[in-house]
């Protein structure tokens, strides 16, 4: 299991990877699962979602909870699939959100979202992996623990934040967040079953961009070629 962390978040991070919740969670992945099971995502792009973007240059954190569990499809970025994979549901509610949020934006034939993390749009799962074919198989096993700290450091030493917060889980993360420093804008989850309850029409991306422009940031441009 070979890793490796970009230099300025392992500086944040470093005394992490210490703690024994820590060194539990690498026993539990190398010594338990890694020989009698496929994990995903690979070893390299577990920490994808940091490795694309320097603490410092963070502007916006859409947070997600598993990484995806089918052949090929995570590649440690929230919501993103690898191109050549079918689009997930999700996914495709957050395209069709950016077609009417948006004005001007197509609907790309791919889900791979790495365009948007190298603007500075941090796709942090809160479990960062888990077993092929088994959702959730990852939970409560000490990644939560890690990227709380991920959210909290943010809020803690950066300010002008964006944190788009799609569901109840994700929401509960507001208590990391410092709002009197960043900006939450919370909605349903984009998935089939939340969806049309508060996820479309919400317009996210052009609020995102709003408060960007207001703090003198430039937008995001969300447009995947």
């Amino acid at each position: 299991m070979s890793v490796t962390i970009e230099e300025s978040w392992l500086k944040v991070l470093n005394e992490e990877f210490k703690k024994p919740y820590m060194v539990a969670l690498k026993a539990f992945l190398l010594e338990e699962e890694q020989k009698g099971h496929t994990i995903y995502p690979e070893s390299a792009d577990i920490f994808n979602a940091l490795n694309h973007i320097p603490f410092d240059q963070v502007k916006v954190v859409i947070l997600g909870q598993d990484p995806y569990h089918g052949t090929g499809q995570a590649h440690g970025l929230s919501f993103s699939v690898q191109k050549g994979i079918k689009v997930p549901p999700s996914l495709r509610n957050i395209y069709k959100e950016l077609a009417t949020d948006i004005p001007g934006f197509s609907i790309p034939a791919h889900g791979n979202l790495t365009q948007w993390a190298n603007q500075g749009v941090l796709l942090l799962n809160a479990t960062l992996t888990v077993r092929a074919n088994e959702a959730g198989s990852h939970q409560k096993k000490g990644w939560e623990t890690f990227t709380d700290k991920v959210i909290t450091e943010l809020s803690k030493k950066r300010s002008g934040l964006i944190f788009l917060l799609w569901g109840k889980y994700a929401q509960n993360k507001a208590a990391l967040i410092d709002q009197t420093k960043h900006t939450i804008i919370a909605a349903a989850h984009p998935s089939p079953l939340s969806a049309y309850n508060g996820f479309l029409g919400s317009g996210p991306f052009s609020r995102t961009n709003a408060k960007l422009i207001e703090q003198g940031q430039s937008p995001i441009n969300w447009q995947i070629d």
